[in-house]
């Protein structure tokens, strides 16, 4: 199936083909490679905006997961129609993350696409509010990531490993 990639942002530059693949990828190792993906990429008004309607935060942020399907974590999801072939839409705040990495000195191309993978385990029932969700989540990152990494070449690894 497909990744939508709409890049609705003009204060960073997106390299839209190798971010797609890397999405494709990503979501053939969560199993999920017969569904459908949205990916926005999006500046900081668009991402304050969302943020605060879904979250009641009044600021940009790196990523938002709006999942077509509730599921529990790492369950896919079980489609009734082929309209149902949908994991859902992924906002990335591609000038959040961008101003992100030139203070941290982090290769953005690189963040964009583990931020990505983060999105698609939210679009699939996995969150990070205790420590033990954080840890499953984690986990499955890793996970996704090392698939990517061996068979792209890239060398990635998922950015939350200290939150708890």
């Amino acid at each position: 199936m497909s990744v939508a990639l709409r890049n609705a942002q003009r204060a960073v530059l997106v390299r839209r083909a190798p971010l797609r693949r890397a999405v494709c990828v990503l979501r053939a190792a969560l199993g999920a490679a017969r569904f459908d993906v949205g990916l926005v990429c999006a500046g900081n008004g668009l991402m304050r905006h969302l943020n605060g309607v879904y979250r009641q935060c009044l600021e940009p942020t790196d990523v938002l997961s709006f999942p077509f399907h509730r599921v529990a974590a790492g369950e896919l999801p079980r489609p009734l129609s082929r309209d149902e072939y949908n994991l859902g839409d992924i906002f990335l705040g591609v000038e959040y993350i961008h101003q992100q990495c030139r203070s941290t000195g982090e290769d953005f191309d690189s963040v964009l696409v583990v931020t990505a993978a983060h999105g698609l385990c939210h679009l699939l029932g996995y969150q990070h509010n205790t420590k033990a969700e954080w840890q499953q989540m984690y986990q499955k990152e890793a996970e996704i990531l090392e698939e990517l990494n061996r068979l792209t070449g890239a060398s990635v690894r998922p950015l939350t490993a200290g939150l708890f």
